[in-house]
């Protein structure tokens, strides 16, 4: 999730030698873990082994890309329930683009992503939008 975190931990690493892959998956565990703590079982998520031959993969992308997905209908749920100054928080977060830590973005929401009911809200909505599809059926 934090790829520009993981990217400054290689780095500052890289200055003192080498990083064998075995380091750069934990580095990329570590910083996984520190960003969603329990909420998510990164190490399950993720084949460890193959993480660490193919840290750059197409399978890190897609799980990237799932929890961001999953954080975006996290918000869309806070929005369903119509927070006043949802919009202005909402383009305030955009307006930082990827300058701040996303449980810094969060936190106006009153949201934090270490917490499972955080990703729960999420899939909600996903169920939501599954009865509706089979309430057209």
């Amino acid at each position: 999730m934090r790829s520009t975190a993981s990217s400054a931990r290689f780095h500052s690493e890289r200055r003192n030698g080498e990083l064998t892959a075995e380091r750069l998956g934990q580095i990329w565990l570590e910083v996984q873990h520190e960003s969603l703590g329990p909420a998510i079982d990164i190490k399950a998520a993720t084949n460890r082994s193959g993480l660490y031959r193919a840290l750059h993969s197409f399978a890190v992308l897609r799980l990237r890309l799932r929890v961001r997905d999953c954080l975006v209908n996290s918000l869309y749920a806070v929005y369903e329930k119509a927070h006043e100054g949802f919009a202005e928080r909402y383009l305030a977060m955009l307006a930082a683009g990827g300058t701040k830590h996303h449980a810094e973005l969060l936190k106006p929401f009153g949201l934090d992503a270490r917490d499972p009911a955080f990703w729960q809200g999420g899939l909600s909505v996903i169920e939501g939008m599954i009865a509706e599809l089979e309430g057209i059926g």
